[in-house]
């Protein structure tokens, strides 16, 4: 039996300095060494304070901003820490709603949230929430569906709003890969800017 264990208590030993600590070091320093920014969570610096991700979606309420994508993301409940309730871009608790497209939760979410916003048509990504839950990019469509909105609460005239969602669209990745898109905290930064 000794014969056995000491082996076996060698190589937990090996293995664990070796994936556990050798691996994860060496796979932290060459991101550090390669992609620093992503590495470090790709923050938002504005005037040397971090104001979000450019990774992770925020939530906007007001209507002098763009919207995001809903967010499926739950917490904990103050009143009782066992039971989780809504917790919009709550980047700790990553997860979509694993509802499927015949569930009745899901269609009804998505009837209130297309009559919050006028009713049909909209672009999927304004009544759907991602996968993750901290999507932080909308598609041109939902931007230029929310312009007039914006440009009504900031007092600007439509056209100068539009041509900003223009210009803070991204293509495709390398051009061929994913659909074009508008980073939500990156275009009410640019806004921001604007009125300074």
């Amino acid at each position: 039996m000794l014969s056995i264990l000491r082996p076996a208590l060698v190589l937990l030993t090996l293995f664990t300095a070796l994936t556990g600590l050798a691996y994860p070091l060496a796979v932290t320093g060459l991101a550090q060494l390669v992609l620093p920014e992503a590495a470090n969570g790709s923050p938002v610096v504005v005037e040397g304070r971090v104001v979000g991700s450019s990774l992770i979606g925020q939530s906007f309420t007001s209507a002098r901003y763009f919207h995001g994508r809903p967010s499926a993301t739950t917490g904990a409940d103050p009143a009782d820490p066992a039971k989780s309730v809504e917790d919009p871009y709550n980047a700790a608790s990553s997860t979509g709603s694993n509802l499927g497209p015949s569930s009745a939760a899901l269609a009804q979410a998505v009837k209130e949230r297309a009559a919050a916003l006028g009713g049909w048509p909209l672009p999927a990504d304004l009544v759907t929430a991602s996968a993750s839950g901290l999507d932080p990019d909308i598609s041109p469509a939902a931007a230029a569906l929310q312009v007039s909105r914006v440009a009504r609460a900031r007092g600007l005239p439509e056209d100068e709003v539009r041509a900003l969602v223009n210009r803070s669209t991204m293509g495709r990745s390398f051009s061929l890969l994913g659909e074009p898109r508008v980073n939500v905290l990156a275009l009410n930064l640019s806004l921001d800017a604007l009125q300074r």
